[in-house]
């Protein structure tokens, strides 16, 4: 079986160029739509096909503390970002993941991925089901849990699977992806250190981070594609004050892992990035049926998995 694995597959005519953005703007939401637009369209002019963007774009990380004032931010869906997306991608026949902070109704807010066709067209939206609540990620603050479950989508260029963040350590939520056909998965993510544990924790946490994802991709035979946020960010309080001296220190380093798991590009730890890789569509088939996971499940024996702790 291994020998199969290691088999080279044979370079079809499906291949995809995906565009990944790792942007470090703080300015206005306005102004941080004007910034997207523009690295989507450097992006575009290096053939990407599907663009996907780091974790909330239109804003930087205000999960860092539990303040009201950050329920502005929140837009609705169709809104002003997913109408602005929505003409560039019908524009250049690009697919486009948009991560947004989407006000569904008064006191309900969700972590939004809007999923937009090569024809301009909104074809559906991923509520993150995964709300973390750990210091300076105070998600469930602000998050209801989304409710229309795992999904994916048929664009024009691939059959795409999207998931946020939190979603990434969890292998149930990228297998029941897989499982609707994706062939690449996407993660907008906002993740990094607090800088004091770095020296200390730094190196194992975004090594189990990366490793969790490449693992994605090996168990389902598939893309995994992860736009991270980069830079250092502090938040203040209404006083102007910042609620950490700390911040968060985001790790960067989007990548994009082949069916195989392993790192096809990895971006810089500092800088802004646009990412574009070419992803061979045919590889999902190779890997499939060379290893053939989903052919080997035990669905009959797991019953357990729809329960808290099996004791």
């Amino acid at each position: 079986m291994m020998k199969k694995r290691n088999a080279k597959p044979v370079v079809g005519s499906k291949v995809v160029k995906v565009g990944l953005t790792q942007l470090n703007r703080f300015e206005t939401p306005r102004e941080n739509l004007k910034t997207q637009i523009e690295a989507f369209e450097r992006a575009i002019a290096g053939g990407a096909k599907i663009l996907c963007t780091q974790e909330m774009f239109t804003s930087r990380y205000f999960c860092q503390c539990e303040d009201h004032r950050f329920f502005s931010l929140a837009e609705s869906i169709p809104g002003p970002s997913t109408d602005a997306m929505c003409k560039l991608a019908k524009k250049h026949g690009v697919v486009i993941v948009a991560s947004l902070f989407e006000k569904r109704a008064a006191g309900l807010y969700h972590n939004t991925a809007a999923v937009i066709d090569a024809d301009g067209s909104l074809m559906g939206i991923y509520r993150k089901m995964h709300i973390p609540d750990d210091p300076l990620y105070y998600e469930k603050f602000y998050f209801t849990p989304g409710d229309l479950g795992f999904r994916t989508w048929k664009t024009r260029h691939a059959h795409i699977g999207v998931l946020i963040c939190w979603d990434q350590w969890f292998p149930e939520a990228a297998r029941l992806t897989a499982m609707q056909g994706a062939e690449i998965l996407f993660y907008p993510t906002a993740i990094g250190w607090h800088p004091s544990e770095r020296a200390q924790y730094g190196k194992a946490q975004h090594d189990s981070w990366e490793l969790i994802q490449r693992s994605h991709a090996v168990a389902n035979g598939c893309y995994v594609c992860v736009p991270n946020r980069v830079g250092h960010e502090y938040v203040t309080d209404a006083s102007g004050k910042r609620v950490s001296e700390d911040g968060i220190q985001f790790w960067g380093q989007s990548f994009v892992a082949s069916p195989d798991g392993q790192v096809v590009h990895r971006a810089s730890s500092d800088d802004e990035e646009v990412v574009l890789v070419d992803c061979d569509l045919d590889r999902v088939e190779f890997s499939r049926t060379h290893w053939p996971f989903l052919r080997d499940r035990r669905v009959d024996a797991y019953g357990n998995m729809t329960r808290r702790f099996a004791d």
